[in-house]
């Protein structure tokens, strides 16, 4: 083939590049969340074994940090999936759709519970309410009943804060700002505690921008203590840390139970089933994200999809509940498994 000029001779070469790029990624990429990471990689595994398609490849960046990545763009340089324990807000999917991310198939695949967790040395779980546990770990207290003011955090101890709490001092390990298992836990856990104080539920009322500031603050003096992504590295700290609490998705509870117990939270154990029907008060959804453009990019791409929402994986007796995912009602889980496996693309911002 001859080439009239040089614009087109480099334009060729282009297309021969662009089209070799395409035969070299032949596996799924996936980011996100580390607490959904158990399950997709079981799910990945599960599908390279079965299928004629790659092991997808799967990292454990944070719900937020995987958002940033998977909306970054389209293109085999950028991830297919992200998992996410929390629901993608709104400013993401606006970033999706600047960035030529128009797309994308939202999939929600059951429940998990945030834990506060501790090592099992033999002692009984801690019984806490949120409204407590609120006040170890806030930021700033109200200064008086009518949270007119409010004060650094002066409790050092559980103790200090009501005597039927452990003598012990405060010492969290937890996700960093990047998790959604912190978003879920500031919304679930330190904005309902907040609640829970009668002039914190009245400034929510007069002034809910005001409230949400001051009740989502976590404090930075070393009572709470960013132990990063992995979930596996709190587990592993708390059996070296036998007085010391941390944060986590009750899956990890659930494949640690030899090791660990989680605190009793008002009146409710985190358990399966009352995470499953929402009387477990730190109870939230765990999604995971496509980028339908990559389906025609990526060989297997609605493939992993169709097996991840197959009975066998994410049904009520699947191969995930053995890892701790507690599975979508039947109804909702066969509405979601059809959308999910037609690729479905969401139509607006989430709320």
């Amino acid at each position: 083939m001859k080439l009239s000029t040089p614009i087109a001779a480099i334009a060729a070469i282009l297309a021969l590049g662009a089209g070799a790029q395409a035969q070299q990624r032949d596996q799924i990429r996936i980011v996100g969340s580390s607490t959904v990471f158990p399950f997709s990689t079981a799910v990945a595994e599960s599908f390279g074994a079965k299928t004629r398609f790659s092991t997808p490849v799967v990292e454990s960046t944070g719900s937020g940090g995987g958002l940033r990545l998977f909306c970054a763009g389209v293109g085999l340089d950028q991830p297919d999936i992200t998992n996410a324990s929390r629901r993608m807000h709104a400013s993401e999917y606006e970033r999706c759709q600047n960035n030529g991310v128009r797309e994308i198939t939202e999939v929600r695949i059951g429940f998990d519970g945030i834990v506060l967790g501790a090592a099992d040395h033999g002692n009984p779980p801690m019984e806490i309410t949120l409204t407590q546990l609120w006040l170890a770990l806030a930021a700033e207290v109200p200064a008086d009943e009518t949270c007119s003011s409010f004060v650094a955090n002066p409790y050092s101890r559980w103790s200090d804060i009501d005597p039927s709490l452990p003598g012990q001092r405060i010492e969290v390990f937890g996700p960093p700002p990047t998790s959604g298992t912190r978003d879920a836990f500031v919304e679930l856990a330190m904005q309902g505690g907040a609640e829970g104080i009668a002039c914190m539920a009245e400034l929510k009322d007069s002034d809910g921008d005001r409230f949400e500031g001051i009740a989502s603050r976590i404090r930075e003096d070393g009572s709470w203590v960013d132990a990063g992504e992995n979930d596996n590295a709190i587990v592993q700290t708390l059996t070296n840390t036998p007085d010391a609490f941390g944060v986590f998705g009750f899956s990890f509870l659930d494949q640690n139970s030899d090791r660990l117990h989680g605190a009793i939270v008002n009146g409710m154990t985190p358990e399966f089933e009352d995470i499953a029907d929402g009387t477990y008060p730190i109870s939230r959804s765990l999604y995971f994200y496509v980028k339908n453009q990559h389906a025609d990019l990526v060989p297997g791409l609605a493939e992993y999809v169709a097996e991840f929402t197959s009975d066998d994986a994410w049904g009520e007796y699947g191969y995930l509940t053995d890892r701790g995912l507690i599975p979508l009602p039947d109804g909702e889980r066969e509405a979601m498994g059809e959308a999910a496996r037609s690729l479905t693309a969401m139509t607006q911002a989430p709320e």
